[in-house]
């Protein structure tokens, strides 16, 4: 008989990992619900509002969605949508559905997460009309290519792939006609971090190498020496959930230098209190009414805690170093 393998350390921290994707879907189902912000999507794939979080939870979520959608936005639209998205440890995402609905979609958009969790994403999306009928309605012929971990239509390509084993990663993205010669961006959110910074850096690099006009959008955790940030490390601990990659979230400096040793010619990134500060202040105006937040102090500490950076390479010398916000 065949012994069965030990689970080891590492599936237990991959499952943690995994279950951040339920966070983050919960978490905006919850900040939607409050009228933060528009997406009739989300509720596909999150069947309950569940519980209650806190205003600057939403707040912080808000800063997020709104922060990498206006530097998505602007590739998409700075390409005139000639161009591939591929979104990196994608989760439940939504914003295909979103991009679709404000005619904003590119030539492609390809999502990549764990197989367990591109299962999940596949049965939502056969067993839910209203997901199943746009992706439909840009496809071009009667039937989409679709098996256990993988779904590929004309627009839409969602495939199961560990992010840490590149040479697999590149094979799986070259069956579904990933094009080197398109403007191709990418978008990741708070996903490097769960990686060590070989593996970070390995897939950052094949990104770069792989395409000579591209962006790299990442959201994650950053000033995670701190006292705050030994907090933040401790909680996600207790569930088993390690940042391996922590330290390349010491500072915007060295989230930037990660993209510039990889060969990405610019680099950017800020705080998210700084994102929040330089968001259409007349919405953020409508958000604060939302909730009443008893301590701004707190928002403050939390969105200094997390950044976006951005980095880019420009052969076709379509502007890519001045999107920003």
């Amino acid at each position: 008989m065949a012994s069965r393998q030990a689970f080891t350390d590492s599936d237990t921290a991959d499952e943690a990992v995994r279950a951040t994707c339920d966070d983050a879907t919960l978490s905006k189902r919850f900040a939607t619900s409050k009228g933060y912000w528009k997406d009739l999507y989300i509720q596909y794939f999150a069947r309950s509002v569940g519980e209650r979080k806190a205003p600057e939870i939403n707040r912080g979520y808000y800063a997020r969605v709104k922060g990498v959608n206006h530097l998505l936005d602007a590739f998409i639209r700075k390409t005139e949508c000639d161009c591939q998205v591929i979104n990196v440890g994608a989760g439940l995402d939504t914003t295909f559905w979103r991009l679709k609905e404000e005619n904003l979609l590119p030539r492609k958009y390809f999502e990549v997460d764990f197989p367990t969790v591109v299962a999940r994403k596949i049965h939502n999306i056969k067993t839910k009309p209203p997901l199943s009928k746009l992706l439909i309605e840009t496809h071009s012929t009667d039937s989409l290519l679709l098996d256990a971990n993988s779904l590929d239509s004309d627009r839409y390509c969602l495939i199961g792939a560990d992010l840490r084993d590149i040479s697999s990663l590149d094979e799986k993205m070259k069956k579904f006609q990933l094009n080197p010669e398109l403007p191709t961006v990418f978008v990741s959110e708070c996903v490097l971090v769960y990686m060590s910074p070989t593996h970070s850096s390995n897939l950052v690099r094949w990104a770069s190498e792989m395409f000579h006009t591209a962006m790299f959008i990442s959201y994650e955790q950053v000033n995670m020496s701190d006292r705050f940030g030994q907090v933040m490390i401790e909680n996600l601990q207790h569930r088993h959930c390690t940042l391996a990659g922590v330290q390349v979230c010491q500072s915007l400096d060295s989230q930037k230098e990660r993209f510039l040793k990889a060969g990405w010619e610019h680099a950017d990134a800020l705080d998210m209190m700084t994102v929040y500060g330089m968001l259409p202040q007349e919405d953020v105006e409508r958000i604060e009414r939302l909730e009443f937040l008893d301590e701004k102090e707190l928002l403050q500490q939390l969105l200094q805690h997390y950044s976006i950076c951005w980095a880019t390479k420009d052969k076709l010398n379509l502007g890519l170093v001045h999107l920003a916000f």
